[in-house]
């Protein structure tokens, strides 16, 4: 495989991972969750991460923001492995789901 190609491609996987960051962040505003502290929930290792606090950076408030359903947060994080985050994700709709009841 060619070096250029092979770059392509990691740029690729790094832009999808910071959508999917950015997805989760907004996700978070929108319910009123903190996104760092569910990641350090779920990443107790991971005091920081630089590609969170960015994505933070570019949420909009919940009342400017779309719906993110449940359902594709679970996905994205699924689909680049996140399953601690999204185990962490899961007990917080949980939550919200008895609480509505």
């Amino acid at each position: 495989m060619k070096k250029e190609e092979e770059d392509r491609i990691i740029q690729s996987y790094q832009n999808d991972e910071k959508m999917m960051i950015l997805v989760f962040a907004q996700w978070c505003i929108n319910h009123d969750l903190d996104p760092e502290e569910l990641y350090v929930r779920a990443y107790s290792d991971q005091s920081s991460n630089q590609s969170l606090k960015e994505a933070i950076d570019l949420t909009v408030s919940k009342d400017e923001a779309g719906e993110v359903p449940d359902e594709t947060l679970l996905g994205v994080l699924s689909l680049f492995g996140n399953d601690e985050l999204a185990f962490i994700v899961t007990e917080e709709m949980e939550k919200r789901k008895k609480l509505k009841n």
